[in-house]
């Protein structure tokens, strides 16, 4: 994504390794930046003044006290130049540096928004197969902390590098122009060994910094993981087991922790006693001067507030490379999400899909997860536009995997899937998706309201075309029994509702999307019996225009669809109606009477 376009998806065609170098990084954040140009440069602007204003204070101070000391009557005659002089410098000073941080708090927080959107949109375009296998918990800890570096590292970047190296540079051509070349050199040598002490150390430092954030993420990630998973922890009651794996990362964060606060110390004494060997140096300098007749008193004020200058911004300029150093470390892992290639993209002359109603082949299809395991053989079936086919067969058979393929979360390893006779993969992947609605057999909702949850599935409905959404679901009446009725919260991932009132939000929702292509996979697994026929024959209503896939385990959900597909193994073994099927008494059949038997002893 261009960071002047927002909201367009970020490229998927760089690098999926995070940044090899600071540099690196701010490369990848500059561009942020400059998209607020204008600012930018006003702000430096401010920021050069600021410190002009600055530097000039001690000379101005230097003049004042010379023109105090030449006579005993001077104190009468004072300019009052030079007074006013000096006070509109310090106001100088202050109100250039606010107007600097008020002026660049926009380009900041700008560049904070867009890059954390960026990689939210980043994270929705990256496949199926990157969600399955990521950790929460981490990657929402590597956005916070990436997101609060930025803030760090612009903060301190132009706030105090920036500053710190003008006014160094202003203050040493002012020490070589007005006095003795010697006070150059210290001043000089003293940065130069405060400098490299601090990036030797500092760059140690940051190795331990890496390893916290590791552990840190590592634990937020077992916490979050536990959360989500707080029914199960109840249930084998393993409430102090799950403490134990969680305090257990929290005793290795703890450790590189502690490291990371003796190196502070290291770092702080180090500088500490560059800064008052330096500082010394320039005092006693400036004292012999004095004492020699080379140098004014004005002089000797104006070296010591020179270097009561120089030493603010040297300490700053330790602590703000700490700070960006830190904070760079902490945006890699950010920067890496945004460098992730999405696997499934669409193709430079992608075609949208616009039809009100469509057909659906797999033709030859094989594909597996991984290398190691081919979930599916040389499937082919075709669905005609506005008919019915289900998959049935075992658990494990391939049956949800071609609705994956379908909503093209994968790609076909070998073969085509089609709509409307074009192969998937020449289609834009919004509008095939917006042309599919599926109920899923393990339905999670939004931890939100009943309506906010209902009208996603297509959120510019009214609220009359929601309400009847879920009167076709028969939860209607339920949500209006409801002391808060619309507006009760379904709770993380909808666990405040049983399964089967999930299930019927997440009917509700897909008949409010009204898509051409409908996909049930157990639709309608987690109801009771009564409910369930209830449901069919809505179900059965609104499928009958349009183009259907069931995948079903329970049979007799199935047994008016226009074609079943029994798949066993990642293969179609049988397929036919379902008198054609009985008939052939094969896998079908057996399956058929299986689960008749087993109905009736459950009514028995």
């Amino acid at each position: 994504m261009r960071p002047d376009t927002p909201d367009s998806p970020v490229p998927s065609n760089t690098s999926s390794t995070i940044p090899s170098s600071d540099w690196q990084t701010l490369k990848t954040l500059f561009p942020y930046l400059w998209r607020y140009k204008a600012r930018v440069i006003f702000a430096l602007t401010f920021l050069v003044l600021a410190k002009v204003a600055s530097v000039w204070i001690p000379l101005l101070l230097r003049d004042i006290v010379n023109h105090l000391t030449a006579t005993p009557q001077a104190i009468l005659l004072v300019p009052m130049a030079l007074i006013l002089g000096y006070g509109v410098l310090r106001l100088a000073s202050t109100a250039f540096g606010e107007l600097r941080d008020a002026i660049f708090a926009k380009v900041a927080q700008g560049a904070i928004r867009r890059v954390a959107l960026e990689t939210f949109n980043h994270l929705h375009q990256l496949s199926l197969n990157y969600h399955v296998n990521r950790q929460t918990g981490g990657v929402t800890r590597d956005i916070s902390r990436g997101t609060r570096g930025i803030g760090s590292l612009l903060s301190f970047m132009l706030f105090n590098i920036l500053p710190t190296i003008l006014e160094i540079s202003m203050i040493t051509v002012i020490l070589v122009t007005l006095y003795d070349w010697r006070f150059a050199v210290v001043t000089l040598g003293t940065i130069v060994v405060y400098t490299t002490f601090t990036i030797i150390v500092t760059e140690w430092r940051t190795q331990t910094r890496r390893v916290m954030n590791d552990l840190d993420s590592k634990a937020n990630t077992k916490a979050v993981d536990s959360l989500l998973n707080y029914e199960t922890v109840k249930y084998f009651g393993n409430e102090h087991f799950e403490a134990g794996r969680y305090n257990e990362s929290l005793l290795k964060w703890e450790t590189s922790a502690i490291k990371n606060e003796y190196s502070i110390g290291i770092l702080n004494s180090g500088q500490s006693g560059i800064i008052a060997i330096g500082i010394t140096m320039l005092v006693w300098l400036a004292a012999d001067g004095v004492v020699k007749g080379t140098m004014t008193l004005g002089d000797l004020v104006a070296v010591n507030a020179f270097l009561i200058q120089l030493y603010s911004p040297l300490n700053i300029l330790g602590m703000a490379y700490r700070e960006i150093k830190q904070a760079l470390t902490d945006m890699e892992k950010m920067f890496g999400l945004m460098r992730e290639d999405a696997a499934i993209k669409d193709q430079p002359d992608a075609v949208t899909l616009a039809t009100t109603a469509a057909s659906v082949e797999f033709s030859d299809v094989d594909f597996g997860y991984d290398a190691k395991r081919q979930i599916l053989h040389g499937v082919s079936f075709s669905i005609p536009a506005g008919q019915t086919v289900a998959v049935v067969g075992s658990s494990g058979a391939g049956k949800s995997t071609l609705s994956r393929l379908l909503f093209r979360f994968y790609d076909a390893d070998k073969g085509a899937v089609r709509v409307n006779g074009r192969d998937i993969r020449e289609l834009t992947q919004s509008s095939l998706r917006a042309h599919i609605g599926i109920v899923p057999q393990d339905t999670v909702l939004f931890n939100d309201t009943i309506y906010y949850n209902i009208a996603y599935g297509r959120t510019d409905a009214s609220r009359e075309e929601v309400i009847e959404a879920a009167r076709s679901a028969h939860i209607l009446v339920f949500i209006e029994s409801l002391p808060d009725g619309w507006e009760t919260t379904v709770g993380e991932r909808g666990l405040k509702l049983s399964g089967g009132e999930k299930q019927r939000v997440a009917i509700a929702r897909t008949l409010l999307k009204n898509p051409p292509i409908l996909i049930f996979d157990e639709a309608t697994s987690a109801l009771d019996s009564k409910t369930e026929k209830a449901i069919q024959g809505e179900l059965s209503s609104i499928s009958a225009d349009r183009t259907t896939l069931i995948i079903a385990h329970r049979l007799s959900t199935v047994v008016d669809a226009d074609e079943i597909l029994v798949l066993e193994q990642g293969r179609i073994v049988e397929r036919g109606a379902h008198r054609a099927l009985l008939a052939q008494d094969g896998l079908y059949a057996r399956m058929w009477a299986l689960q008749q038997t087993e109905e009736e002893i459950v009514e028995a």
